[in-house]
């Protein structure tokens, strides 16, 4: 059976943007170095109340993660957080003041060492106001592995503003994190919980992953159970994934052992909502669940389109309808720009249909849906027969159980949600010129 699309783990350590052509691609490397930076201009000044930022260092690179990450060196995060506060400086101009959330992904964010976490959390709250964020309803999230949190790191960032922890546990079970080439122990979970709670820092989400060869049902409850059990108000459960160029892809086609079967991964998609409804945890995006009013902010504003600057390499950032993908190497990242901002190694300026599309891929991943008077309008501003075409989608979609309409929004079915993947294909063709 068919699974909706799914993010690799680390779910919040890029933003969750659909595939689109890219106009531009800019070489990183050899005597043709491009020269872009970060495309900004002052037309979009204070036009962004979200901010990422990527921390590519790593213990151990995970054999399941296409994220860029490198083996931490210590000699090496120094550079880095310089390097990186010369490009909060020159994106500040951008953001509003204050931010509304700051995600730090990676990575292991918490990997850097203390003295440098206190230095960038420093500037992020003269540049940004990060500090006053949890006071005025807004989200600092920082994401942990367990087993590099200390209480020290925790009373760190929560004297940072931070507020909100996204703990990558994965699994709670040895043999499923051996074959993930997670390297912590299990009991290191709780044991970072603790220190957070200590430090005073009360919202937290966990990332866990079902479909993991070998895993069974029993396993997967198993792992959901024990996540409730810590009092998290926030679960983000993926799928395993085998992405291009990853071990664990390598390993796949090797035969070194045998995915999980289709039918029972649907199963414990489906057996992951009902379990957790009946904690208080609803979905409101196809692989995320929260108690009422602990969703994902900072993720809400990529999936409703929203605008958010991006700092350091790999970072993906959003300015109404421009997107640009900095560059991937630490080497390439940490060399000077006139500016202060960033090479760039992707950039894609505005395109409507484009635009429209991802639109129409990320809302319908929310359980909140789309507006379909919206989207229409902005498929009639491209023409008469794009609006024809998308609202024959909508309406083929909902006779044959993909969508259905309430109060003016589109919303996947609980048949459309094992199918999005074909759902988002019609739409992508209905937005296509015959």
């Amino acid at each position: 059976m068919p699974l909706p699309p799914t993010t690799s783990p680390n779910p919040d350590a890029e933003p969750p943007t659909p595939s689109a052509p890219t106009i531009l691609s800019l070489p990183v490397s050899g005597p043709n170095r491009a020269r872009l930076e970060a495309p900004l201009t002052n037309a979009a000044r204070n036009a962004a109340a979200s901010l990422y930022i990527h921390v590519p260092f790593c213990f151990h690179k995970c054999h399941y993660c296409d994220f860029y990450s490198i083996v931490d060196n210590r000699d090496r995060q120094a550079p880095f957080v310089d390097r990186l506060i010369t490009e909060l400086q020159a994106l500040s101009h951008w953001a509003r003041r204050p931010i509304n959330t700051i995600f730090v992904g990676g990575g292991t964010p918490s990997l850097l060492i203390v003295p440098l976490w206190e230095r960038l959390l420093e500037h992020l709250n003269q540049l940004f106001d990060a500090r006053s964020i949890p006071d005025r309803g807004g989200e600092f999230t920082v994401e942990c592995n367990p087993e590099t949190v200390t209480q020290e790191l925790a009373d760190t960032l929560i004297r940072g503003g931070v507020n909100r922890i996204s703990m990558g546990a994965q699994s709670f079970n040895p043999t499923h994190l051996k074959t993930l080439e997670r390297w912590h122990d299990p009991v290191s979970i709780p044991r970072a919980m603790e220190y957070t709670r200590a430090a005073g820092i009360k919202r937290h989400s966990i990332d866990l992953i079902f479909g993991i060869p070998g895993q069974t049902m029993s396993d997967w409850m198993a792992d959901l159970n024990a996540a409730i059990s810590l009092g998290t108000e926030h679960l983000s459960c993926y799928g395993l994934t085998y992405e291009p160029g990853t071990a664990m892809t390598a390993r796949l086609k090797r035969g070194e052992f045998t995915p999980a079967d289709d039918d029972l991964e649907a199963d414990m998609f489906d057996a992951t909502a009902t379990f957790l409804a009946r904690e208080s945890l609803q979905r409101y995006e196809i692989s995320n669940f929260a108690k009422p009013g602990a969703q994902c902010r900072h993720n809400l504003a990529y999936w409703r389109q929203e605008n958010w600057l991006a700092a350091g390499p790999s970072a993906s950032g959003h300015i109404n309808g421009l997107r640009w993908k900095n560059v991937p190497r630490l080497d390439d990242y940490l060399m000077p720009t006139p500016s202060g901002r960033s090479f760039v190694s992707e950039y894609e300026s505005p395109e409507p249909r484009r635009n429209l599309l991802e639109r129409i891929m990320t809302g319908l991943r929310l359980s909140e849906g789309l507006d379909s008077a919206n989207v229409l309008a902005l498929a009639g501003s491209l023409s008469d027969s794009t609006h024809e075409r998308v609202g024959a989608w909508a309406a083929s979609e909902e006779q044959s159980g993909m969508l259905q309409m309430s109060e003016g929004r589109w919303l996947l079915t609980e048949a459309g949600l094992r199918l999005t993947n074909s759902v988002l294909l019609r739409a992508s063709e209905a937005l296509d010129p015959p």
